[in-house]
């Protein structure tokens, strides 16, 4: 092989390997936001039942329409991240 070859061929390797860690920052640091969203909406929402068990079925609705679009975030990051490593 000739230099040229060789030095081809580095690139390409470094090419996908940033790829690879730009995918894993955008997959870690996307699910970090939606994952403590979660658990703050789950923590007040065990609050307000405690607070007032008569409205159990509201509160629980509301939560889980809640974790619905924060976790929609979550998924939205992964998807950025695949575009990122396989596009």
């Amino acid at each position: 092989m000739t230099e040229i070859e060789l030095a081809l061929q580095a690139s390409q390797i470094s090419a996908e390997a940033v790829k690879s860690i730009a995918m894993a920052l955008a997959a870690g640091i996307g699910v970090v936001g939606p994952g403590i969203g979660i658990g703050i909406l789950v923590a007040k929402a065990l609050e307000a039942i405690g607070r007032n068990p008569e409205a159990t079925g509201k509160i629980q609705a509301t939560m889980f329409i809640g974790i619905a679009f924060v976790e929609a975030l979550a998924i939205f990051a992964l998807v950025v991240a695949f575009i990122i490593k396989f596009a």
